[in-house]
């Protein structure tokens, strides 16, 4: 019984702190997700440590009903329409992005000494970001700052950048991995590829499977009107089959609402339905988020941490204009972008176990960097995504006048 007290008051006062949290990012340069992890941090177990132990257990599964409703939200965003005058940007920006990081972040560790192997590894890990941070970030100063046509478009890209980051970034870790294997001595590993191939291209198909019924289907019960339990039902039916296949989850539900958005002719696509009960899992997911950093990671970052950060930053600002000039991009997207693509949350982590478990003799410079990189860029990435998309509405305005 008190366990449940427990449990009922922590949820409630952590919904009641996201209601207090987003009226304080309308009034302060913070976004919403950066003061829910900072808040996260002050409760959690390297601060004041109040959040019950019974609570802290379901972060996993909180975490992963987040992220499918996140990456739903994303693929709907990938349709024929809105992708007619920003599909070269989408694909050169996300590609040249993804590599550029990996590119610059291996050359600079090998250049400072770092092993060859290790260091492909983690530019490999760099290039990753965080969609469920962005997405927040767009929702947020949609509402705040009400859009301008230019951040509209500005956005749109971002998220549909966002939206097949991930893609790029597990083909990447993959290669990496099987050339650090083949560097160190162990041989190419073709069945990691291959299993790493299945997880990318078995999870699109696992989206277009459960997705192209779902497109005839839903709307039927409410003409038109698609309804949060159908809605729902869809993405965690095909979020269970995917973590149960062993392939992405998040590729998988982006694919199934890139699918419906584009056949479902007959009805607004269902994404608005789960707009509307996202926004209490992202404040419980970005405040445990907070409460299970290990700041302890940041005193052994050392230099090659933080040359490992800038590199990143520099990868992704670098990289972006880079795509943004192959695609003929606006001004605004080849200045601000970059900085729009710096946030970074948990797959990195995922692909650093992986490595560490792949290369034990790494394991401790693995966790320690990712971690702590991917904590500084977590706190620091959304302020820096929200200043791109505010700055995106400026140039906009100064090239009208």
């Amino acid at each position: 019984m008190e366990s449940s007290a427990q449990f009922l008051l922590t949820l409630g006062g952590i919904l009641l702190l996201g209601l207090i949290t987003s009226t304080l990012a309308l009034r302060t340069a913070l976004p919403r997700v950066t003061l829910l992890l900072i808040f996260g941090i002050v409760i959690g177990h390297e601060g004041f440590n109040i959040i019950p132990l019974e609570f802290s257990s379901y972060f996993d599964l909180i975490a992963e009903i987040t992220l499918l409703m996140v990456g739903f939200l994303l693929g709907g965003k990938l349709t024929l329409d809105s992708l007619k005058e920003s599909a070269g940007d989408v694909f050169w920006i996300s590609i040249c992005a993804a590599l550029v990081t990996a590119s610059l972040v291996s050359i600079l560790l090998v250049f400072i000494g770092i092993s060859t192997d290790i260091a492909i590894i983690l530019g490999c890990i760099a290039s990753a970001t965080a969609p469920t941070a962005i997405l927040d970030v767009v929702e947020e100063a949609k509402k705040q700052l009400g859009f301008k046509s230019q951040q509209k478009k500005f956005s749109n890209t971002l998220l549909s950048i966002v939206a097949i980051d991930d893609v790029w970034a597990l083909l990447l870790f993959a290669l990496g991995l099987s050339i650090a294997k083949t560097l160190n001595g162990h041989g190419a590993d073709s069945l990691f590829f291959a299993s790493a191939a299945w997880e990318v291209f078995g999870a699109m198909g696992l989206g277009i499977i459960i997705g192209i019924p779902a497109a005839y289907l839903t709307g039927r019960a409410k003409p038109g009107q698609p309804m949060i339990i159908e809605a729902l039902g869809l993405v965690f039916v095909c979020g269970g089959l995917a973590i149960w296949l062993e392939v992405s989850y998040l590729i998988a539900v982006m694919t199934l609402g890139a699918t419906i958005a584009n056949l479902a002719k007959h009805h607004d696509y269902p994404f608005h339905a789960i707009e509307n009960i996202e926004t209490p899992f992202m404040v419980v997911f970005f405040v445990l988020a907070g409460a299970s950093l290990d700041l302890a990671s940041f005193e052994e970052l050392g230099l090659f941490g933080v040359l490992y950060i800038i590199a990143r930053a520099l990868g992704k600002y670098f990289g972006s204009m880079l795509g943004s000039q192959i695609s003929n991009s606006n001004s605004v997207t080849k200045k601000w972008m970059g900085l729009a693509l710096l946030p970074q949350a948990g797959v990195p982590i995922g692909m650093a176990l992986v490595a560490a478990n792949q290369f034990p003799e790494y394991r401790q410079i693995l966790l320690s960097v990712v971690i702590s990189s991917t904590i500084l860029f977590d706190i620091i990435g959304p302020i820096l995504t929200r200043y791109a998309i505010g700055q995106a509405g400026k140039a906009a305005v100064e090239e009208k006048a």
